[in-house]
């Protein structure tokens, strides 16, 4: 792919950008105007090797012939369908064979737009589910301190990161509890996979539990590996603890798989790279390879069939979206998960993981780095904040790869990669190399 010609700016006031500064974006503008495998290319002809798949999303890469021929071909022959009370095949299709890659029995899928639409439908069907088995008591939701699940009010409530909570926190769901996150330098700096230390701090959970009474909670969430935050990966043993002390005290645990899902990790999903059996899943991101929005709750059967009860005509579940399972996302899904199947891209992920981790790691004692973290095709270098300026660091690092012809993310301090399961090794090495100079050059 040669570079393309340089391409005129449009009017950029109009557009209220997410998550940007959006002042200083239109002063200094980067804009994406194609993309064809690992590589952007920019407004301004350069390519831009993208180290974060999009947004933790794009796996089989950008563009993939297979997948957008697939939604153009969709799109002539049946553009929308709506998903009440009337179907289409693909629909049909793409949940059998989302169900086929999930572990134990999630083996029901309510499909939805994105993460944020996935995470509130979720937190719908824990509270609906105790309720249809005569527990409507159990109404309390428990997340995690830096957690995560997207910017629904259900998300925000559950999720910890204060910026994302701060401007809203009297509109927050009520009865909403939160664990410790677990993330201790102290301890677990410089990790490789799973932390060693802080499996004890699932125990919270039997704190939270005896301040609130069992029967008043009706789920836990969390991701597996907190992605947002900065890829925490979380310490061995600790998603185990959580399982059992939900099992004893008849809490359901939702896995927020958004980001870890379809070969993330190595695996299908992160609950079978640590084996670990939620009772719902949510997942979107990889379920297009970012191609068309689209997101999913994966639902074990003894959950779905507990809304299976009265009359065949009535409705079970209050909830849906207009475009649930949307006709052009469902063909992207099940294009995407064939080509994830023919070029084994999850197994290439696994492969490549130890190569990935000895490059990333290979940043310890560049000046400002303070952790370095990694698990499957995730990870994460931590720089110590500027004195006054936080984020401040980071950013800088991130226009200086931006410059060099690298795509990293930038999340606090924390500088992200979760590149497209195609990458090479020497892609590795290109985007940890240019890291290394980024960091060096930043004061």
């Amino acid at each position: 792919m040669s570079p393309a010609a340089p391409v005129t700016l449009p009017d950029l006031e109009p557009l209220w950008m997410p998550f940007t500064a959006n002042r200083q974006f239109k002063k200094d503008p980067r804009l994406l105007v194609a993309a064809e495998g690992m590589y952007y290319t920019a407004h301004d002809g350069r390519r831009i090797l993208d180290g974060i798949a999009g947004l933790w999303c794009c796996n089989a890469g950008h563009c993939h012939p297979k997948i957008v021929a697939a939604v153009r071909e969709q799109a002539g022959r049946l553009d929308y369908a709506t998903a009440f009370n009337l179907g289409h095949p693909a629909a049909f299709e793409l949940a059998g064979q989302v169900a086929a890659l999930a572990p134990g029995s999630l083996d029901h899928v309510f499909f939805v737009n994105s993460g944020s639409e996935a995470v509130d439908t979720a937190l719908k069907i824990a509270l609906a589910y105790h309720r249809a088995r005569g527990e409507a008591q159990r109404t309390r939701l428990i997340g995690r301190e830096r957690g995560y699940h997207g910017v629904g009010f259900g998300g925000i409530s559950v999720g910890g990161i204060v910026a994302n909570r701060r401007m809203f926190s009297a509109s927050m769901l009520p009865g909403v509890d939160h664990l410790p996150h677990t993330h201790d330098l102290a301890h677990n700096a410089f990790s490789r996979g799973q932390p060693a230390w802080g499996a004890h701090l699932a125990d919270d959970l039997e704190r939270i539990v005896a301040l609130h009474d069992p029967s008043t909670i009706a789920a836990v969430i969390v991701e597996p590996v907190a992605g947002s935050a900065g890829v925490l990966p979380p310490p061995a043993g600790y998603l185990e603890r959580l399982r059992a002390i939900c099992d004893r005290h008849g809490i359901l645990l939702i896995l927020d798989e958004v980001i870890t899902g379809f070969g993330r990790t190595g695996a299908n999903f992160a609950a079978q790279t640590f084996g670990v059996q939620p009772d719902l899943m949510t997942v979107a991101k990889g379920i297009t390879s970012g191609v068309v929005p689209m997101g999913a709750v994966l639902v074990d059967r003894r959950i779905y069939d507990a809304f299976m009860t009265g009359p065949d005509y009535a409705v079970g579940f209050f909830h849906g979206y207009t475009y649930s399972g949307h006709p052009l996302a469902a063909a992207a899904g099940l294009a995407a998960l064939e080509v994830y199947r023919e070029e084994g891209l999850f197994e290439r992920a696994r492969r490549l993981a130890p190569v990935f981790e000895e490059a990333l790691h290979g940043l310890r004692g560049c000046r400002h780095v303070i952790d370095i973290r990694n698990l499957g095709l995730m990870g994460a270098v931590e720089l110590a904040p500027r004195a006054g300026e936080p984020t401040q660091r980071a950013m800088d690092v991130f226009r200086r790869c931006y410059d060099a012809g690298v795509l990293v993310r930038t999340t606090g301090d924390i500088l992200a990669l979760t590149p497209p399961l195609i990458i090479s090794e020497s892609e590795i090495a290109q985007i940890v190399d240019t890291l290394r100079g980024a960091i060096q050059a930043t004061a």
